[in-house]
């Protein structure tokens, strides 16, 4: 089916027996996002329309037990491995045109630097957002959390939509120039990502504690690579995307962004999707 250039189309496949959700708009050469950890396809509804209009198709997709993607019961099958298996087997059964551009955020960054690593030949290039690539990013009290796999997840399967919220609100705090509160993340982002940790399965947060058992040696990929981070990140050390710039052969551009967070994309896109777009146009 031939799509309208601004038509925005959700659907779901059936992959391995599991659901994916995922939305796609505009056509032309493939660009694949992947959210993060308990976010959504919505992660990437600032930048999609204007990949879109630049002639690009865009698709984005619910990663395991996210959004409206397959949620298993079982908290054992939330691991990095069974999350890759699920966005890799999507991307196998969309059959785009390869090599196709990879952006990815959080804990998607380190998926796509996986899927890279094991698919050279499919990947024209790279796009990572505050990527999430080793347990030492993270703070020492997460670290010791995600050392034991989840087993009682009720607390947070009970957790109402308005605690997530408030917590949301809380983090997005920041004091201006003039000693006046404001948020960084506008209300809609901060609405949508309450909702996203409320539509989450809880076992997704046993998928972390895996990630040491990846096998990424980083020399071997020589796409070109975008490094974008907040400078203010929270959730992973900002001096750690500094020392991924020396383990990336060919890293094209790397772009701090000092008053954002966690997730720079969604906290200022009229300054995060122009450094996108240069870099598309160099590639």
């Amino acid at each position: 089916m031939t799509l309208e250039m601004n038509t925005i189309t959700y659907e779901s496949l059936m992959v391995n027996g599991q659901k994916v959700s995922y939305v796609q708009q505009g056509s032309g050469e493939p660009i694949v996002m992947v959210h993060g950890l308990a976010a959504s396809l919505h992660d990437w509804d600032d930048l999609m329309p204007e990949l879109a209009n630049a002639g690009y198709a865009g698709y984005a997709l619910d990663l395991l037990g996210h959004g409206e993607s397959e949620k298993p019961l079982h908290t054992a099958d939330y691991s990095v491995e069974n999350a890759y298996a699920h966005f890799a087997a999507w991307i196998e059964a969309l059959h785009l045109p390869k090599p196709f551009i990879l952006i990815g955020h959080s804990l998607g960054a380190g998926l796509s630097m996986l899927y890279t690593y094991r698919n050279l030949q499919h990947v024209k290039a790279l796009v990572i957002v505050n990527p999430f690539y080793s347990m030492k990013q993270l703070p020492p009290i997460l670290q010791r959390m995600f050392r034991h796999q989840l087993i009682n997840t009720n607390l947070i399967e009970r957790t109402p939509y308005q605690l997530f919220r408030f917590f949301v609100d809380m983090t997005s705090f920041t004091t201006s120039i003039s000693s006046r509160e404001a948020h960084i993340l506008p209300e809609h982002i901060r609405y949508q990502t309450a909702l996203d940790y409320k539509r989450a399965a809880a076992g997704i947060y046993n998928i972390p504690r895996t990630l040491h058992n990846l096998d990424l040696d980083l020399s071997r990929i020589h796409q070109p690579t975008l490094l974008l981070w907040g400078g203010r990140d929270q959730t992973l050390s900002p001096a750690s995307f500094p020392e991924l710039e020396k383990m990336l052969p060919n890293l094209v551009k790397s772009q701090q962004f000092p008053i954002c967070g966690h997730v720079p994309h969604q906290c200022h896109p009229a300054d995060f999707n122009p450094h996108v777009m240069e870099f598309l146009r160099q590639i």
